[in-house]
């Protein structure tokens, strides 16, 4: 007589459904981008020159030891922590705003108009960047010469002056909403209307409504975007994840990281650069997770608090 396996239950079917859909972007990991990171460890302890290889040398933390007063990567650590305080809050705004415009039944075409806003964020930030600065360019830009000139306006401000560029990362942030947009657009989806009719009687206009059912709702949903949000600001380090040969990226720290690479061809300092970066995003990660336990509802474990 053979033994009898208990079935798994439901939460266990789902972890078991969660990981069969996480295991490509696992095995992927580990075949391509697991070696890389453990190479880029291994070059900080060294003063590999990309030009030179055969006269790397062990040199154990001295890197670490110089990153420690180099001026210009401090600059980029605290320049990509406030382009993210920048932007962040900006993409999450307007993507709350337009899930929420979505999610109305007044909305007409809602199906064209989601494919719409969410195709610019599949287009490679290197066009983008090319694109702005073919609009705002001083002298041959087409703002000027199709808009501000025959207007007789004066000329836009060079993309690289500091309004300029302060327009750009504006740009640029709310370019790539499309992903966040429809995180959020499905949680609001996702909420009962009961709760909002319950609401309603109880005489709760369409602000209170927004502020004490949708954002407690779908809190998981803004968490999960803040922090797929956090790691694209800082860029995910050139030589920790993505590897750009040629990187436009806003984010200060990467473009130190990928001019000391490729302009200086010091490996062995940029990988140090790129550890530093990826300590930097860690501890905020680590930062929003345990702040996540004071203002994300998990209706999962409120369910198994009752049990």
């Amino acid at each position: 007589m053979t033994a009898s396996h208990p079935r798994p239950s439901r939460q266990q079917q789902e972890g078991y459904i969660g990981l069969l859909f996480l295991l490509p972007w696992i095995l992927g990991f580990l075949l391509f981008k697991a070696g890389p990171i453990l190479a880029a460890l291994g070059f900080s302890l060294t003063d590999f020159k990309m030009l030179s290889p055969e006269s790397t040398r062990f040199i154990g933390l001295e890197n670490y030891i110089r990153l420690i007063g180099d001026s210009n990567a401090g600059a980029g650590i605290f320049g990509s922590i406030g382009y993210f305080i920048t932007t962040v809050p900006l993409q999450l705004a307007v993507a709350l705003a337009l899930a929420a415009i979505f999610t109305s039944d007044r909305l007409k075409n809602r199906r064209f108009l989601r494919t719409l806003f969410f195709m610019p964020s599949i287009i490679s930030a290197t066009a983008i960047f090319f694109v702005m600065i073919g609009l705002a360019d001083p002298r041959t830009g087409w703002i000027n010469k199709l808009f501000l000139e025959p207007l007789g306006l004066p000329p836009m401000q060079s993309l690289f002056s500091a309004m300029g560029f302060t327009i750009l990362l504006m740009v640029m942030a709310l370019w790539s909403i499309g992903p966040g947009f429809l995180i959020l657009l499905s949680a609001m989806q996702a909420i009962p209307q009961e709760i909002y009719e319950a609401a309603r009687v109880d005489g709760a206009g369409p602000v209170l409504r927004f502020v004490s059912i949708t954002l407690p709702m779908i809190s998981p949903a803004i968490f999960f975007t803040l922090v797929v949000n956090l790691t694209g600001v800082f860029g995910g380090a050139v030589l920790l994840d993505r590897g750009y040969l040629f990187s436009q990226s806003l984010s200060p720290m990467e473009s130190y990281i990928t001019s000391m690479m490729f302009d200086e061809g010091e490996l062995g300092y940029a990988s140090t650069l790129a550890w530093a970066m990826f300590v930097v995003t860690m501890s905020i990660t680590i930062a929003l997770f345990r702040s996540a336990r004071k203002w994300v509802y998990f209706p999962e474990e409120e369910r198994h608090d009752d049990l």
